[in-house]
């Protein structure tokens, strides 16, 4: 099965927003189906473009002793098993210029996290597989500054690129969203994706795991939807509690599908508004 991701990411009849979830990371094949199945379910009720999402490995940890995955190829080929069986594009994360070329023969967007978005080696080999490729925007930078790394994956020959927002460090412990940079990059000619569950991250805390703020995932995911993104990108577990990454900000999956009725029904809402305008 092929994907033609910039055809699929707008195939909503009605124009709505498109939406990458999944777990942080591939923790087993029964949990990656289950949750790819019952967000499918929901994403075609509502005509909603849907990508699973699941790293393949953890690079970026706080601690030592923190998981990093199941294995490399184990974690790929339930990716691809997700894809086949599910129906539906896959997209994970990529660290190195090497890793590009291994993830590409299973998936069909690479994603560059945010503290890589600076990395030429890195964003040329994802570009030169052919696949989309999804550029975090550094928490570090500024959404203008984000065109470069854009060019960089054109220059290398390829025109399927997408920015994601997922927060800008405000003071040590905190992220915050500056919603004027979603127009802004949007002005690259690309997709715009609001990493809503990544931008509610509380990183840096004392004993070495990351925090969140998942209360505020609809507030972030409701101003992303009104000032015009393009796709939302939200982390979701059966459980978080005892997700082996990222469980303080991700949101339980139970409460997925009546979270995405509500961004629906205000997104068709933005569709007026702007039609009128």
């Amino acid at each position: 099965m092929e994907f033609d991701l910039q055809k699929y990411l707008y195939d909503s009849p009605d124009r709505n927003f498109f939406l990458l979830a999944g777990p942080c990371v591939i923790e087993g094949e029964e949990m990656a189906l289950d949750i790819a199945a019952k967000v499918k379910a929901v994403t075609d009720r509502l005509g909603i473009p849907y990508v699973f999402k699941g790293s393949y490995r953890k690079a970026n940890r706080s601690r030592l002793d923190s998981f990093t995955g199941i294995g490399d190829l184990e974690a790929l080929a339930i990716l691809k098993k997700v894809r086949d069986t599910v129906g539906v594009p896959v997209v994970t994360d990529i660290h190195t210029a090497d890793e590009a070329r291994l993830a590409a023969e299973f998936v069909d967007m690479l994603q560059i996290p945010a503290f890589l978005c600076r990395q030429t080696d890195l964003l040329v080999a994802a570009a030169k597989t052919g696949k989309m490729v999804n550029i975090k925007k550094g928490q570090f930078l500024s959404p203008a500054a984000m065109k470069y790394a854009v060019q960089k994956v054109r220059d290398a020959g390829n025109p399927n690129v997408a920015v994601t927002e997922r927060g800008t460090t405000f003071g040590y412990q905190d992220l915050i969203v500056d919603y004027r940079g979603i127009p802004e990059m949007r002005q690259n000619g690309c997709p715009v994706i609001l990493d809503v569950t990544h931008s509610l991250q509380q990183p840096n805390q004392t004993e070495g795991v990351t925090g969140g703020r998942p209360d505020m995932i609809e507030t972030v995911a409701r101003a992303g939807i009104a000032v015009g993104c393009d796709g939302i990108f939200i982390e979701t577990h059966q459980n978080p509690a005892v997700a082996k990454s990222d469980g303080a900000n991700m949101l339980r999956l139970d409460l997925l599908p009546s979270l995405l009725e509500r961004l629906t029904t205000l997104r068709m809402a933005v569709n007026s508004f702007n039609a009128d305008c």
